[in-house]
């Protein structure tokens, strides 16, 4: 491996875990606080400490929760971390474009990992993709955590994410790292467990059904339901 590529991955390195320490220790801040209060409460005994303190660790964890759905994605825009569209990036290469992504992906991980299990489905879980890049209309309502490239998905109004869907903005091919933008028009529904590959399309009120594979820069029709793998239109 050349001397420049070592550079750029340890330097890529360096800086996810030190952007991990901040977004953790930020987000953790307010729920520490809240748990060092509850736990030091004047004039309590010390058995009345210990169980307010263990009363108050799932509350803490959803107020860490809900602060790394805001804190992550701010810093990741600060950082300039996103998905470049229409991208083709050899590995081998361990390009700086390349290496962008992956702290982008990495950071989101994150987010979905410590957050996004608690969180999915609900509106704060909306918020956090739009804040992470994801262009969402209104009463968009996604139930799964295998989205990625937030900041390549564009979803009108009333589009229904189910449990399970893996929905990208890239593809591994060869080598290559493959990008494009995926657009899902207004009141598209997305099956259990189906997989919508890059640069897919669909037209309003679309319907793709549970276990479906969507291939890559497919247009899909709107008013329309589809299953099977590969995708096809069914009466």
């Amino acid at each position: 491996m050349r001397r420049g590529a070592v550079w750029r991955i340890a330097w890529t390195v360096t800086s996810l875990v030190l952007f991990e320490f901040a977004v953790c220790g930020l987000s953790a801040l307010p729920a520490l606080t809240l748990w060092s209060i509850i736990s030091k409460i004047p004039g309590a005994s010390r058995l009345l400490q210990v169980v307010l303190a263990s009363l108050a660790i799932v509350p803490c964890y959803v107020i860490f929760a809900i602060m790394l759905l805001f804190i992550s994605p701010i810093l990741t825009r600060l950082a300039g971390w996103r998905t470049p569209s229409g991208a083709e990036m050899r590995i081998a290469d361990m390009s700086w474009p390349l290496l962008k992504w992956v702290r982008y992906v990495a950071a989101n991980h994150i987010v979905r990992t410590f957050a996004g299990t608690l969180l999915r489905g609900s509106p704060l879980w909306t918020f956090h993709l739009r804040l992470a890049g994801a262009k969402l209309g209104r009463r968009v309502y996604i139930n799964s955590l295998a989205l990625n490239d937030y900041n390549l998905l564009e979803f009108d109004d009333d589009v229904i994410i189910g449990a399970g869907v893996h929905l990208s903005g890239h593809t591994v091919e060869a080598g290559l790292v493959k990008t494009a933008v995926v657009r899902l028009g207004r009141g598209t529904t997305v099956g259990l467990n189906a997989i919508v590959e890059i640069g897919v399309e669909t037209g309003p009120l679309c319907a793709i059904g549970a276990l479906t594979f969507v291939p890559k820069h497919v247009k899909l029709n709107g008013n329309a339901v589809y299953a099977g793998i590969p995708a096809v239109q069914i009466e």
